[in-house]
């Protein structure tokens, strides 16, 4: 299922940043090719300019100088005195004449006045250009038609520009576009394939926590449950004694399955980010102490020393929820002394930090190893040998990894100095 999710958000981020890059390359394109083209006809003209400027301060247009101009530029020279080419048109380009007479007619086409001989002027030369298609030879010109006033009679000069240069490097232009487009297009999906895998993780993950979860937690409750159904079956024929024992084991077993519950309603508020708490200013100094009392007997009763340590100097208030911190220590005084052996030691200590509080709770119990330190806050997590024989459900350290992430804290656990664990967290001032 998340391949197809993955796939499919892959083909629209991409189909989407694509359409979005290809609408914008080929407006980029559009106005590229034509500021070449204008750049191009405007350099045409202002070479016309020069030409005509020339060509009124010679009396005598030379042979000479026509192919010296055509020498220097991919110009094609006519010279027409009215409208007969000059012998220089003939022995110079005699194929071309097919072209001349096309750029004739798209001048009359557009100007038809001015081929006209009333329209030459006397003292200054007029010259007019415009682009065109000849049919002969399926190629679009620049052309230039030049009007002069030679002895009285009408002279025109036709200068004709190929655009083959300029259509080559429009080409050229758009074939590496295509290119960069192409290399963009693969670029995008490898992108976007990789960053809707980073951000589906998450999604997938959870998915899989939650069908863990799930699983886990039909699992726990199947036992009670089971030893329940079995023992309202034994009920039936028991009596005295027998009968009082099934019936404090249906107990304990609902009591169980009430906890384990509880637990999960609980995790299921964090993970809709509706966590409870009520926060009031807080003395952690008295709560740690509170909680001492409150598991002396405890720790004596499975042979345990239990300790407590604050600091010298009162503590300020902690602006948190005293009933979450209470559970939290709860958690990790009864991890304790679950996984502490007999005639081992729990220390609990409050201490006052630049940023915050902390508090931590310390035995010499079974300790636990490196390899399962990552996933000892994960629920229904139980490390393996003396630890997975224990009567806990594998969610207490989830609890108190959420309390403390809901107060925007830290939560740690490290191996102790000579054997046991050390469980910390840090609450932010």
């Amino acid at each position: 299922m998340f391949q197809k999710v993955r796939l499919r958000l892959t083909i629209l981020s991409a189909g989407i940043t694509i359409s979005i890059m290809l609408i914008m390359s080929l407006l980029y394109l559009h106005l590229s090719e034509n500021i070449l083209y204008e750049s191009r006809y405007t350099s045409f003209q202002n070479d016309m300019n020069t030409i005509t400027a020339n060509l009124e301060q010679q009396s005598v247009i030379s042979m000479e100088w026509l192919s010296k101009m055509e020498a220097q530029g991919s110009y094609i020279f006519f010279v027409l005195d009215n409208s007969v080419p000059f012998l220089y048109n003939k022995l110079s380009s005699p194929d071309r004449g097919a072209l001349l007479e096309e750029c004739l007619d798209a001048c009359e086409t557009r100007f038809p006045d001015f081929l006209s001989e009333q329209n030459v002027s006397a003292y200054l030369a007029q010259h007019v250009e415009y682009e065109f298609h000849s049919p002969s030879t399926n190629r679009d010109y620049f052309s230039s038609v030049i009007q002069l006033n030679r002895n009285n009679a009408g002279m025109q000069v036709v200068i004709i520009s190929s655009l083959d240069t300029l259509e080559n490097q429009i080409s050229a232009q758009r074939i590496r576009f295509l290119f960069i487009g192409g290399f963009s297009f693969l670029l995008l999906l490898a992108f976007s394939w990789l960053f809707t895998g980073i951000l589906l993780h998450p999604i997938q993950k959870n998915r899989e926590q939650q069908i863990h979860f799930i699983s886990s937690a039909s699992h726990e409750l199947r036992t009670p449950l089971a030893v329940i159904l079995s023992c309202t079956e034994c009920c039936a024929n028991a009596s005295g004694e027998k009968l009082n024992f099934f019936l404090k084991t249906i107990r304990q077993e609902g009591k169980r399955m009430s906890t384990l519950i509880n637990d999960m309603l609980l995790l299921s508020q964090s993970d809709a980010h509706n966590f409870p708490l009520d926060k009031k200013p807080t003395e952690l100094d008295t709560l740690l102490l509170n909680s001492y009392e409150t598991f002396e007997p405890l720790a004596k009763e499975h042979g345990l020393h239990l300790y407590v340590h604050i600091p010298e100097e009162a503590m300020p208030p902690c602006m948190c929820d005293s009933e979450r911190i209470r559970q939290l220590l709860s958690v990790f005084v009864h991890n304790a002394i679950s996984y502490t052996p007999s005639g081992g030691s729990i220390f609990l200590s409050a201490g006052l930090r630049k940023d915050g509080f902390s508090l931590s709770v310390a035995d010499t119990g079974v300790g636990i190893p490196y390899e399962d330190k990552e996933k000892i806050f994960d629920r229904f997590y139980r490390a393996e040998k003396a630890r997975s024989t224990k009567d806990h459900f594998g969610l207490g350290l989830s609890i108190a990894y959420e309390i403390v992430k809901a107060h925007h804290g830290m939560i740690s656990v490290a191996n102790r100095e000579g054997g046991g664990t050390v469980f910390t967290a840090q609450l932010p001032r």
